[in-house]
């Protein structure tokens, strides 16, 4: 009987399996401690899982600028993975591969981030790591074996006692002055992942040049095995008072809180779709006077997300049940948040009488005109400061946001896609301030930081992307679902004051600003194969650009991973693989890979905007949404056209 070393030989030769499959498989069994290893290693090669081995193999699982996020769960479970676990359930242990999210892998980032932090604390004492994780498989396993790691290597850890939200993690990092932080999750990813999100010192993710450090130091680390210290770290338990510190955060974002005290509530329903939103917006809606009903049978904190396909709010099915509650009990308005609480979706009951769910794109819209334009009447922004007073967006995000700003005299800068990004540019506005102004800037009130902004830097009034994130202050240095539902619930009230619905309150948006409709499509390729074709795919459009689309000539294409391209503030925009379209009709559109999940994505946009002076009538508004419409499907089916001839 031929050995494993001889199987896996033939396989390579045969074709079967790649050769960094092959060599990977060697890797990993040369330096890992895990004896499951070699076990389903066998199990996989046994039954000719070929396929199975070249995904989990074909390459190391790349720590990137924001961490480590791939299958936790394999395609073809072994059955030393399943170990003591029921069939069907969850299993014993994460899968095994050099491309999967196991313990080995995290092992690795956790040495590399800890030589990082060490590197560059410059503090008393030691350096410290917050620890937070959601409710996906293996979250809690990771957290805590990323503690021992920590404290292993002579790093203090504070570790979340129960499933937190990201943007806690992002609040906690900066209330308790730590190093870093990170946080179990692979954010509205299917169930099978899982991931390791970095933050730094500021609770912002770590951009570049610190960004590349780090993966160097990680990339660095070849085995899961470590010697632990002599000096070792401290283990410290995070609970009740941090929730209560973000919650007080939470209370500032309200511009009117009289508003929101006088108005008749909306009837809400939430649902956290089995992940932790319900630990913090349920009760911090309760705080605000605006009770909400939950989805009873998504309440539970369940790793398998048992009662929806995917655990995307972006997706409506995966608020389905939250709108057949609401339709069953008359709610006006569903909100859902994904696993680990950074994104908010919602469905909103217009004059028709049905629920209709808005567009990251709208939603974001909606709260960037309410803030903007309640600031200003509330004189917080007056001539004299609002050149200080700014939004900030993604390229990707709707055009919307700019002519808002532009229509108010404040400022919209653009960045590239991630919240790390507008995070960064809320650390320069912070380093602009005088340091003789204040002794602690972290401890200072919503008011006071915001003075100082307005008087001596900027002031970041809002933040959004339009894959459904949003900021509404600086105090958290990444999108935060929970401050999204206190936001979202305001701008209800508000238009409930007005005696109109939200859909009501959008379509004055647009008459005074035109209409704007964003579409983004996207294309799934998984496994070893499907990473081929999206690289092949984005290399093509870098290579050779369309000179014509859907009948309208290219006008412009900005190539961000070449061209030298600035924001409007004048700073350089980093290099990143996205090609942006501008077509001789006015349409647009943008391609990306996207860094966490197996797509490539594509970004359509239109527009009809008014005359100068003048706003849409109704019967305008109404014209421009269906001739809007059938251009961007137009668009869209040219480019799946495209699409197929360049993988050809």
């Amino acid at each position: 009987m031929s050995t494993l070393q001889e199987k896996l030989t033939a396989a390579r030769d045969g074709g079967q399996i790649l050769e960094s499959t092959f060599d990977n498989i060697h890797s990993l069994l040369d330096s890992s401690s895990n004896p499951l290893a070699e076990a389903s290693i066998t199990e996989l090669v046994e039954g000719g899982e070929w396929a199975e081995l070249n995904d989990r193999f074909f390459r190391k699982l790349a720590f990137g600028t924001g961490g480590l996020r791939g299958r936790t769960v394999g395609k073809v479970v072994t059955s030393a993975e399943q170990g003591s676990a029921d069939e069907g359930a969850r299993p014993e242990y994460p899968c095994v591969g050099t491309n999967s999210m196991n313990f080995f892998n995290l092992s690795r980032a956790m040495q590399g981030l800890v030589k990082f932090i060490q590197r560059e604390h410059q503090g008393e004492g030691k350096p410290s790591i917050a620890i937070a994780h959601d409710t996906r498989h293996f979250s809690r396993e990771f957290a805590e074996f990323c503690a021992k790691v920590a404290t292993d290597l002579g790093v203090d850890a504070y570790l979340f006692a129960t499933a937190v939200a990201t943007p806690e993690l992002s609040f906690a990092v900066r209330h308790l002055r730590t190093s870093a932080g990170v946080v179990l999750t692979a954010s509205h990813n299917p169930s099978h992942d899982n991931g390791f999100k970095v933050s730094f010192s500021d609770g912002a993710q770590l951009i570049e040049p610190q960004a590349t450090q780090l993966i160097e130091l990680v990339n660095e680390v070849r085995s899961e095995q470590y010697d632990p210290v002599a000096d070792q770290g401290t283990l410290h338990s995070v609970g009740n008072e941090m929730d209560e510190a973000y919650m007080k955060t939470l209370e500032s974002l309200l511009l009117n809180p009289q508003l929101v005290a006088d108005a008749e509530p909306p009837k809400i329903v939430f649902t956290n779709l089995h992940g932790v939103g319900g630990h913090i917006a349920v009760p911090i809606l309760e705080r605000l006077g605006m009770p909400c009903d939950t989805v009873a049978e998504q309440d539970v904190q369940d790793g398998a997300f048992p009662t929806v396909a995917s655990p995307n709010p972006e997706n409506a099915p995966a608020l389905q049940m939250a709108v057949d509650q609401a339709n069953a009990t008359g709610a006006d308005i569903v909100i859902g948040t994904d696993p680990d609480c950074d994104r908010m979706g919602v469905a909103v009951r217009g004059k028709d009488g049905q629920l209709h769910l808005l567009t990251g794109n709208q939603t974001g819209s909606l709260m960037t005109y309410y803030r903007v334009k309640t600031m200003i009447d509330q004189g917080i922004i007056t001539d004299a400061n609002r050149e200080q007073a700014v939004v900030i967006k993604t390229f990707v995000t709707s055009a919307l946001q700019d002519a808002i700003c532009e229509h108010y005299g404040v400022g919209c800068v653009n960045t590239l896609t991630g919240f790390k990004y507008i995070a960064a540019k809320m650390k320069k506005y912070e380093a602009a301030i005088p340091t003789d102004l204040y002794d602690d800037y972290r401890s200072l009130s919503a008011e006071k930081s915001r003075e100082l902004r307005l008087a001596h830097s900027r002031f970041y009034i809002f933040g959004a992307e339009e894959s459904y994130g949003y900021l509404g202050n600086d105090a958290i240095r990444d999108k935060d679902g929970n401050g999204a539902v206190v936001m979202f619930a305001e701008l209800a009230a508000y238009a409930k004051s007005l005696g109109k619905t939200i859909i009501e309150l959008l379509d004055d948006i647009y008459k005074l600003f035109g209409y704007f409709l964003e579409v983004n499509k996207s294309k799934v390729f998984e496994g070893a194969e499907g990473a081929a074709k999206i690289a092949k795919l984005a290399a093509s459009y870098a290579d050779n650009p369309p000179a014509e689309v859907d009948g309208s000539k290219v006008v412009n294409v900005r190539d961000f991973s070449k061209d030298e391209i600035y924001d409007e503030e004048g700073d350089l925009i980093p290099k990143e693989k996205m090609l942006f379209v501008d077509l001789e009709d006015g349409r647009s559109f943008a391609v990306r890979p996207s860094g966490t999940e197996p797509k490539i994505k594509y970004y359509l946009f239109a527009n009809r905007r008014p005359d100068e002076g003048s706003s849409l009538s109704d019967a305008q508004l109404a014209t421009a949404k269906a001739e809007v419409g059938a251009s961007i499907d137009s668009l869209w089916a040219a480019l799946e056209s495209d699409i197929d001839e360049r993988l050809a």
